[in-house]
This record gives C-alpha cells, sequence and structure tokens, in this order.
C-alpha cells in the first residue's frame, strides 16, 4: 500500500481545531445549526498538552496493516513503570463526527494499543481528550464511504479515514485488538468490565480541576490518575484521559489545593476539605511510589522459601522488610513496624526503596533464617547488646570492626544498620535526655504532631486549632516523613533535612497550639507544626536541628533559639562573594558560625549602631554594624529571610520598660537617653529654664512612644523638636522605669545616705550604692548626672543651677511625690561631688569641658550670625589639597569621629579605598607649615573650635603609617629614647619672635610623659610633660632653618590655656616615623589604627556583587576588602603578643 501523508496540526482548517480548555461543539458555535457533540465529549475534553517527543511507535500487527512511519507519541516508550508499556497497535489521523450527526469532521490524532483506543487534538498531545477501553468495545462496522462505527454498551463513536482502504486497516485492527482482549479475558476470569482491570482503586471521588466549569470524578489506580466527566462514566470505563504517575509529582498548593506535576502539563485540583486533600495526596504519592517500584529485589529475596512469608502474620509475598531486624513483613505489618519508631525496626520497601537494597544487604535478609552465626548476633541484639559497645581491642575497638577484620560481609551489614538501634527497655523510665552537642551517626524520632497546610509567605494570623491535622511523624535518616496514621505505609508527604534553611519558635500560645514551630525550605515552603507539651515540642526542635544543622554549627544547639538557619553573608575580608554561614537568634544575641571558623562573639542586637535594609524589594540586604564589626546578611531566599528580617528587627527593639531591655550604647547607656541627653546639650544648655519648663503633653507622648519603639531611628532636629519637649520626654521616661534609675532595692539606702553630716563617708557610700547598682543603671547614672554636670556650668544663662536641677529630677528619679527633701539632696549631692563620686579623672573632663565650650560658642556664634545649627557645625573639608573642587561642606555633629568624617569625605566623591590605602582626614596649619593626621577615634568638634583662620581639615592618604605599623608591630615595649635636634620657641612680647637655635638633646618617651636631657648621662630631666596632653604636627617651619627635612612640631597647652611649641628634628625619615608612631601609640593605648575591618563606607549604586546589589555603610564591597586586606595579619596584635 501506499505511504499515509499525514496532515500537520497547523494545516488544519481553524474552524476545527480546538482549543484545550473549549469543546468541540462550542469551537464550532459560529453555525448555530450545527449539532454539538454530547454534552460528555464536549465540555470535558480539554486537556492542555505538552509537545515532547519520545522514540518511535512500535507495533505489534501484520505489516500489511501498519503505516510505515508513524510519529512519535510522547508518552509512547516512556521507559518507566511496573509493567511493560502496552506497544502501539495504530495511530494516524481521522476526522471524527460529534455522535448528534453533524456535517462537520474534526481532525483527531487517534492511537489504538492492546488496551485502550484513544484520541487527541495533534500528534504531540501527551493526554488525551477521550480514551475507550478496549474491552468496552462490543463491535465495529463500516456505515458509508470511508467511515466506520466504534460501538460500547451505551456510546457510538463515529470516524472517518481518508480512504476505504484506510478505514479497512482500522477496522482490522480495531477488530483483532477486540478478539484478543476478549481472549485475554477468558483466561482470566477475575478480570472485569471496564478499564480499572483487577485492582480496586487506591481512592476515588470528585475534585474540582482548574480549567473546567464541573468537577471530575478522579480515580487513583495502581500507578496511574485518571479523569472521568462523572461516576457513570467510571463504573463504564470511558474516561476522558489518565496520567502515568512514573512521569508524576504531587506537591501541596494552599489549604485545600494540591497540584499534580508533569513534564507536559501541570493539573491544578481542590478538595473539599484539607483533610480530603491530604488523602488524595497520600494515594498519588502512593501511586508513583507504586510506578517507580521493581519486583527484581523482591523476587531475589522471596527465592529463600521462609522469605516468601510475613514474619509476623504469615501473609504471602510480603513486600516490605525491617533492614535491621532482617525480616520481611507485609504492608500491614510495616505499617505496624515505622509505628514502633526507626530506632527499633528500620521499614523499607522491597520495590521501590531500590537505593536501600545494596548486594550485602539482599545477602543478609537472604541468610537471615539460615546463618547461625548471624541469627545468634539477632538474639545478642534482642536482648540488649550494645552494638557501639568497646569491644576491648584498641585495633578494633567496636563489634563492627571487628567483623570486619574477620571478613564478617552480613556482619557487618546487620550492625551497620543496626547502630542506632535503641536497647530494648524494660522499665518505663524515660531515657535520659541527650544534649544537643552529643554527636550521632544519625538522628532518630518518631511521634504524632499536628500540622497544617504548608505556606508560601510568613503566617501573619493566628492558625485556629481547627486548621491543624493530626500526623504521625517519623524523623529518620535526614529526612521528616508525616503519615495519616501511625499504621499508614506511604507518607502524605516528607521533607528532607538537606532541604531545610531555618526552624523557628515562636512565642507560646501564637496559634491554635499553645506550642508550635515552623519550618523553612529551600523550596520557598513554610510547615506549621503543633504540640500541645512543651517538652515534646522542644524534643521535636532538637532532634530536626541536629539533623539538619552541620557538625562545626553544633555550638548553636548549646541554647534554646527562637530561630535557627543558614543565610548567605559577608563579612570582614571575605567580601568578593557571599559565603554561607549558620546562624542562631536567642533573645538580643544574634550568634554565628562562619566557614573554618569558629563560633563569632554574639552580635548584641541591642547594642547595634546601626541595622539598615538597603537593595531593592527583590535583592535585599540586612546591615548590622557592631562597633568594629559590620555583618551583610543577603536575602537569597525571600520567605525565610522576610522571617528572619522581623525577628532582628523585633529582638534588636527595646522588649519592655526596664533600662536593661532598652536598646543600648557601647557604653551601656540606652539610647534613648543618649538621643535625649546629645541634643539638650547642643540645642539646649543656654535655653532657660531647661527641665524645669513642660513641653506640649501630645508632642511629648509622640516622641517618647517613638523613641521606645526604635530610639535608633529617631534622630531629633531643631526645629522638628523643641527642647522642652524632649526634656520632658527623658523626665517621663525616667519616672515610668517599673524599677527606677536607683532601683527599688536600694532607693532607700540612697536616700538615708544624703543625711551624712560628714562629706568623706558621705562620699564614700554614695560609691558604695554606685557599685551595687546593676550595670546598665550605673552607666546611665553617670551619663545623666555629667549631663546635669554640664548643664549647671550655665546656670547663669539657663536658670538652672544645681538645686534647681535637684528639685525638678529629685522626685522623678526617685519616683516621688516631691515631699521628700532627701531625694532632691542625694541628685545635688552627686552633681555637686560628680568628680569624685564617679572617678572622673582630668582629661576626661578637660575634653568634656572642651566639647560643650565649643557647642556653645558656635550657637553663640551661629544667633550673631542669625544662623542656626541644630547642634551641628557645617565646615570646609578637603580631599587630598586646598583648591576650590575639591572642598566639601560637611555637618559636623558632637558626636563624628574623624574616621567618620574621612569617610564620609571619600563617599561624597565616590573615592575607592585601594589596598595599603591608609585615609586619614589632617589639621593643618598654613602658618606653623604643618599638619597633624587626626586618631581615627578623635572627636572632630573640638578641633573645628580650636582652628584658626590659618587652618583647615584635609582628608588624604597618610603615607607614613603602613611603615609605622609595621614598626610597631615588630617593637617590643611602649617606649622611645634616642638623641634629636631641639629647638624651643618662646613667644617674646607677644611678637612671635623665636629665640635660640636648635641643639642636640636626648629625649626618652614612655606611656606618661615626655622627657628631655641635656644629654644621655644626665640622671634629671631638663624638661618633662604629660604626653596626653601633647599634639604632634608633622613639619617644622621653613624660617626656623631646621637641620633636617625630617622634623615635627610639638604643642603643649597648659591648665591655663597658655600654649608652648617646641620644635624636634631627626636625622631620618625612618627615625621621624619611628618617634611620631611611639607618640601615636602611648597616647592612645596601642590602638593607632582599626584592627577590625570596620572602615567601610555606604557603597556607590552601581556596585554589585554577584546578582544582590550590595549597600556597604561607607564604601563598595571592593573597597571595604582592599582598605582591610593590610590588616588581614592584624600588625598591632602581634605587638599585644610580645
Amino acid at each position: 500500500m501506499t505511504k499515509k501523508e499525514e496532515l500537520p496540526v497547523s494545516h488544519i482548517p481553524r474552524a476545527v481545531r480546538v482549543a484545550s480548555l473549549l469543546s468541540e461543539g462550542e469551537e464550532l458555535s459560529e453555525d448555530d445549526d450545527q449539532g454539538d457533540e454530547d454534552e460528555d465529549d464536549h465540555a470535558y475534553e480539554g486537556i492542555p498538552n505538552g509537545g515532547w517527543h519520545t522514540s518511535s511507535l512500535s507495533s505489534s500487527l501484520p505489516s500489511s496493516l501498519l503505516i510505515p512511519e508513524l510519529p512519535p507519541h510522547p508518552m509512547d516508550g516512556h521507559p518507566v513503570g511496573p509493567a511493560p508499556i502496552t506497544p502501539v497497535i495504530k495511530a494516524g489521523w481521522l476526522d471524527k463526527n460529534p455522535p448528534q450527526g453533524s456535517y462537520i469532521y474534526q481532525k483527531r490524532w487517534v492511537r489504538l494499543d492492546a488496551d485502550h483506543l484513544r484520541y487527541f487534538d495533534s500528534n504531540k498531545d501527551a493526554y488525551s481528550k477521550r480514551f475507550i477501553p478496549v474491552a468496552c468495545i462490543s463491535r465495529v462496522a463500516a456505515i458509508g464511504d470511508q467511515k466506520f462505527e466504534v460501538i460500547t454498551n451505551n456510546r457510538t463513536f463515529a470516524f472517518r479515514a481518508e480512504s476505504d482502504a484506510e478505514r479497512k486497516e482500522w477496522m482490522q485492527a480495531l477488530q483483532q485488538a477486540v478478539a484478543e482482549q476478549g481472549a485475554r479475558a477468558r483466561l482470566s476470569s477475575t478480570y472485569p468490565l471496564g478499564v480499572r482491570g483487577s485492582e480496586l482503586p487506591d481512592r476515588a471521588g470528585s475534585l474540582e480541576l482548574r480549567g473546567f466549569k464541573n468537577k471530575l470524578y478522579v480515580a487513583v489506580v495502581g500507578d496511574k490518575v485518571q479523569l472521568y466527566k462523572n461516576l457513570e462514566e467510571y463504573h463504564l470505563g470511558i474516561g476522558i484521559t489518565f496520567i502515568d504517575m512514573s512521569v508524576g509529582n504531587v506537591k501541596e498548593a494552599d489549604r485545600r489545593s494540591f497540584d499534580l506535576t508533569t513534564p507536559y502539563r501541570i493539573f491544578s485540583f481542590s478538595a473539599e476539605s484539607e483533610l480530603e486533600k491530604e488523602q488524595w495526596l497520600e494515594a498519588m504519592q502512593g501511586a508513583i511510589a507504586e510506578a517507580l517500584s521493581t519486583s527484581e529485589v523482591a523476587e531475589r529475596i522471596w527465592a529463600v522459601a521462609p522469605n516468601r512469608f510475613c514474619a509476623d502474620c504469615g501473609a504471602a509475598q510480603p513486600d516490605w522488610a525491617s533492614i535491621n531486624l532482617c525480616i520481611v513483613i507485609c504492608k500491614r505489618c510495616a505499617g505496624e513496624h515505622r509505628g514502633l519508631g526507626a530506632g527499633v525496626s528500620k521499614v523499607r520497601s522491597l520495590k521501590m526503596d531500590r537505593k536501600v537494597w545494596t548486594e550485602t544487604l539482599i545477602e543478609a535478609l537472604c541468610a537471615a533464617v539460615t546463618t547461625t552465626d548471624l541469627a545468634e548476633t539477632q538474639a545478642l541484639l534482642g536482648c540488649g547488646a550494645g552494638v557501639n559497645c568497646f569491644s576491648g581491642d584498641p585495633e578494633a575497638p567496636t563489634p563492627l570492626a571487628l567483623a570486619e577484620q574477620a571478613g564478617q560481609i552480613l556482619q557487618m551489614e546487620f550492625l551497620r544498620n543496626n547502630r542506632t538501634t535503641e536497647v530494648p527497655r524494660l522499665d518505663s523510665v524515660k531515657p535520659l535526655e541527650k544534649h544537643y552537642s552529643v554527636v550521632l551517626p544519625t538522628v532518630s524520632h518518631s511521634g504524632f504532631l499536628y500540622k497544617t497546610a504548608s505556606a508560601g509567605k510568613l503566617l501573619q494570623d493566628r492558625r485556629a486549632r481547627e486548621e491543624f491535622s493530626r500526623r504521625w511523624c517519623v524523623l529518620s535518616d535526614g529526612v521528616l516523613s508525616y503519615y495519616e496514621n501511625e499504621r499508614a505505609v506511604t507518607p502524605n508527604g516528607e521533607i528532607r533535612a538537606s532541604e531545610i534553611v531555618c526552624l523557628a519558635v515562636p512565642p507560646p500560645d501564637t496559634h491554635g497550639f499553645e506550642h508550635t514551630f515552623e519550618v523553612y525550605t529551600e523550596g520557598e515552603r513554610l510547615y506549621l507544626f503543633g504540640l500541645e507539651s512543651a517538652e515534646l515540642a522542644r524534643e521535636w526542635v532538637k532532634c530536626i536541628a541536629k539533623a539538619f544543622i552541620p557538625l562545626p554549627a553544633e555550638d548553636l544547639l548549646a541554647r534554646d533559639f527562637e530561630r535557627l538557619g543558614r543565610l548567605p553573608y559577608k563579612a570582614g575580608l571575605s567580601l568578593q562573594r557571599a559565603q554561607e554561614g549558620w546562624f542562631s537568634l536567642t533573645g538580643s544575641e544574634l550568634r554565628a558560625v562562619f566557614p573554618e571558623g569558629p563560633c563569632e562573639e554574639p552580635l548584641q542586637l541591642r547594642k547595634l549602631q546601626e541595622l539598615s535594609v538597603q537593595g531593592d524589594s527583590e535583592n535585599q540586604v540586612l546591615v548590622l554594624v557592631e562597633r568594629r564589626r559590620t555583618l551583610y546578611i543577603q536575602g537569597e531566599r525571600r520567605l525565610d529571610f522576610t522571617g528572619w528580617l522581623g525577628a532582628i528587627q523585633k529582638a534588636a527593639a527595646s522588649s519592655g520598660d526596664t533600662l536593661s531591655e532598652q536598646q543600648l550604647g557601647d557604653s551601656d547607656i540606652p539610647v534613648i537617653v543618649y538621643r535625649c541627653v546629645d541634643y539638650i546639650t547642643q540645642c539646649g544648655l543656654t535655653s532657660e529654664g531647661i527641665y524645669r519648663k513642660c513641653g506640649q503633653t501630645s508632642k511629648t507622648q509622640r516622641l517618647l512612644e517613638s523613641l521606645r519603639q526604635d530610639a535608633r531611628s529617631v534622630r531629633l532636629k531643631e526645629g522638628e523638636q523643641h527642647v522642652d519637649d524632649v526634656s520632658s520626654a527623658l523626665k517621663r521616661f525616667l519616672r515610668d522605669l517599673p524599677d527606677g534609675l536607683f532601683t527599688r532595692a536600694q532607693r532607700l539606702a540612697w536616700l538615708d545616705t544624703s543625711e551624712i553630716e560628714d562629706e568623706e563617708e558621705k562620699i564614700s557610700r554614695y560609691r558604695e550604692l554606685l557599685a551595687r547598682l546593676p550595670p546598665v543603671n550605673r552607666a546611665t547614672v553617670k551619663a545623666l548626672i555629667s549631663h546635669l554636670y554640664c548643664v549647671q556650668c550655665f546656670s547663669d544663662t539657663n536658670q538652672m543651677n544645681t538645686h534647681n536641677l535637684a528639685i525638678v529630677f529629685g522626685p522623678t528619679l526617685f519616683q516621688t511625690d516631691g515631699q521628700d527633701y532627701k531625694a532632691g539632696r542625694v541628685v545635688e549631692d552627686l552633681i555637686g561631688h560628680y568628680v569624685v563620686v564617679f572617678s572622673v579623672d582630668e582629661e576626661e573632663l578637660r575634653k568634656q569641658r572642651e566639647e560643650i565650650t565649643a557647642i556653645v560658642k558656635m550657637r553663640v556664634a551661629g544667633t550673631a550670625s542669625g544662623t542656626q545649627h541644630a547642634g551641628d557645625f557645617i565646615c570646609t573639608v578637603y580631599l587630598e589639597e586646598k583648591k576650590a573642587d575639591t572642598e566639601q561642606h560637611v555637618k559636623i555633629p558632637a558626636s563624628m569621629t574623624a574616621e567618620e568624617l574621612t569617610l564620609e569625605i571619600l563617599d561624597r566623591r565616590n573615592v575607592g579605598i585601594r589596598e595599603r590605602d591608609y585615609w586619614t582626614c589632617f589639621e593643618v596649619n598654613e602658618r606653623e607649615e604643618a599638619e597633624r593626621p587626626l586618631h581615627f577615634a578623635e572627636k572632630v568638634l573640638p578641633i573645628l573650635h580650636g582652628l584658626g583662620t590659618d587652618s583647615y581639615l584635609v582628608v588624604k592618604k597618610h603615607q607614613s603609617m603602613e611603615a609605622m605599623l609595621l614598626y610597631l608591630a615588630s617593637h617590643v615595649g611602649d617606649t622611645k629614647h634616642g638623641m634629636m635636634k631641639f629647638r624651643e620657641d618662646r613667644s617674646l612680647l607677644g611678637l612671635g619672635l623665636p629665640s635660640g637655635g636648635f641643639h642636640d638633646r636626648y629625649f626618652i618617651l614612655n606611656s606618661s610623659c615626655l622627657r628631655l636631657y641635656k644629654e644621655i648621662r644626665s640622671h634629671r630631666p631638663e624638661k618633662e610633660w604629660p604626653v596626653r596632653s601633647l599634639k604632634v604636627y608633622l613639619g617644622v617651619k621653613k624660617k626656623l632653618r631646621p637641620p633636617t627635612c625630617w622634623g615635627f612640631t610639638v604643642v603643649h597647652e597648659t591648665e591655663k590655656h597658655e600654649k608652648q611649641q617646641w620644635y624636634l628634628c631627626c636625622e631620618t625619615q625612618m627615625e621621624l616615623r619611628e618617634w611620631f608612631a611611639t607618640f601615636l601609640f602611648v597616647q592612645h593605648d596601642g590602638l593607632v589604627w582599626p584592627s577590625e575591618p570596620s572602615r567601610v563606607s555606604r557603597a556607590a549604586p552601581e556596585v554589585r556583587l554577584g546578582s544582590v546589589s550590595l549597600i556597604p555603610l561607607r564604601g563598595s564591597e571592593n573597597e571595604m576588602r582592599r582598605s582591610v586586606a593590610a590588616f588581614a595579619a592584624d600588625p598591632l596584635s602581634l605587638l599585644r603578643n610580645v
């Protein structure tokens, strides 16, 4: 015969091509006279199809009836399934006529195999529009030119071929298939009429399928899911399509919905209830397991006669086994064994768990009933022998090692599978709870949990108790499986420990069950489990945590946690690429374990200098800045990152009304106190009646609420907040403290001390009481009294002397009604004896006075010029050199350091920090032709106040810093001595005329002073200056004619604010660097340069690393990495270790 020419789908007239979700009749609705196909055909035929190609079709018909070349079908030849794939008998294009007899035929791709006659929209479709079981066909008859009918018990299907010869081929193929089907049915008397074969469905019922108006009747039979129009069609066996579960996968979608996913289409089903959905999921997962199963292992094990029957109940052909007990069991008994827990019996399927069945394990199971020595081992284990006991032989310390040494392969396999088996217990005492850090070969646990449907977003609302379903859960071999009940064999679902990214424990009574925990997975799913028992919930959390956390991070399990998981991060010197770290959140502490490193020191979230979220919604980065540490946590997975973000923000906020529960600064001072004190120091020291006057109640209340909520993010600005509102907020906060600033336990002792007449005894008693206060209270008291001490220094202007401040703050701090005069006396004593009670040294007091004086003078100058600085000072800073195009106008708050100013300037000019670049802020004195690099922690505001008209600030590279650091790293001790050229500058009669010339002098510099000797042999110094009061400038003005070009200028300011200057010259540049490095070292307690990589700036917008745009606080990530690379070895630490 001639080769049949195939008509591609694209060439079929549009009028006769059907869309996936429309009926044949609906698509022909352009002609109202055309008959619609029966409702069962047109309303449920549309199954969207894919176009995957596989192998060519095979046939079992004689060659005279075959089409020489058939187009491949996506489902043909798919190599999975418990039974061999039914070969295709015949396939080709046919015209199909609706049952009502319409004259318009529709092209259909028709396939016939030994079991079904199916027709499709095209030859590329995976799922049919209809399938007719061959067993249902009663006869095939010709009805006219090129037409024939396929007749079933209640339906007739009409087809038309392109020729009489082709019609004949189809009729012969159909008749032969019907005859062979009848012969097979007669051979098997148990085969009933219909498509279901000899199997009863594992589950059948009505489901909603997205894209269909009415519910479909769905049946799960063996390894297939079959779709029918309704129950009647199901009984008749004529359906829409069936889905081979060897290529399927099911997963939960929401509370009542689930998806059946195949390579060709996603079927979205909805059940009546969540319970029904779980039952459908279990049935479909069983079908997948059936489709992927194989009988090879079972047949080999059944070859041993005793293994052909269940070891428990005697049922024939058991297809399950307990691999550690070496027995075969049936499906029913497998459920009972699973209920015992994996620690007692490890149940595996002979057909589905193919990876478990190694050659040795099969031999062990086959030999279990015939090998004497293995039976003896089983008996000993059953009597309670320890699998991991010490054998007494150091070379083979365990029974497993002994079996390996003896070459007993079967014994080895048996012992290996029993390593985690629980020893039988004769008493009901609970086993001792193991500590989190105990290392076990595997983690096993089982029991009932209450579970809700998985979610794709955070659970914002409370989940009622009715939304939880009781499930038997088993944690074994790194998989958390949940079953319908303890006897079920196939799990409803499972969570692999390797896919868990976060484990969270909400506060009690967050949901319907008092104790709950959340499991987040890589697939962006959240699983909520609940229990009534706190002990059981904690045990589950402990076991799940141990199952998914690696051994290096086990230290994180030493304490209970609210959240535990892995997150991508960047920190320290590794900013080029993100790494994965393990984090745990406990209270306000965030603990971390990074790769190849020990457990980091916890981040105190309430002490963060900054907590911000950078980047867009798709690429978010959480930036945590603690003193000298910056950590970037990336939002690679939105679901668990959002949970972490909310938890960290909550932990970093104030958690209560007590002082210790507030956000804290570096010195343990609550941020809310620091914010108010700092603002009043800058803007209110000269305000008349400060603290005596009250602010507006409504504004005060709003301000206090915002400060209590997140004081770190509140920025107080003059013009937006009045000083009286801020002072009232501070007083209200202190008065409302539940335990008071001086604590209830010590309050009376403080009040009684105020009545002591002897001043020395009173001060001594105050210092004792101060030492007894909690650390946060003690730091707050000092900060507040220090502030009030400054306020009373300007009592001539603000009218608030020590007595007036005591009248205001006595009742506030001691929370009295104002009738007890002793409260005011305590405050007055503390202010009056501030220096002695709080052990304030002269240097600290001097710096405090300088800063306050600078602020007041600048405000007076601003008032005179008609400008206000809102507590800040705006100055001009230059970059690298003093030029008009390099100047930057910067607002300098009182708290800004030289390091922050430097990085602010670099950030504004988008200057990258390369490796070995030491950017520093310099104070330049043009008249003296000298410059001084500011220490990175030095406050800028007092310096600005002291600058003359011929001085300015410039940010540039410190060319000598690297050499200085190397010198300090190799230098022993903190002293320096040697000969230098010396000249003193004494201003005569105010004319500024220098006297004398340069002379050789011997100098000794130590941690306390700089001494000058006339010569090396001198015993008494000619001059001696305290080293911390000296300012050292690089350079000597030329008109002094210095003997070398390597000189520096030393300035000393006396208590009477008289300045003295000396000029010193060294013989070499290296000698100059050594002297200057030693000055910095002794003046700043060895901290010459930041020892940790905190010198980062806010990133330029264009900087991207990987797929996430990071915005560091001070400079791009590459800039930060290069900047801190020079300190990888931490040269200063070498000196500390000497």
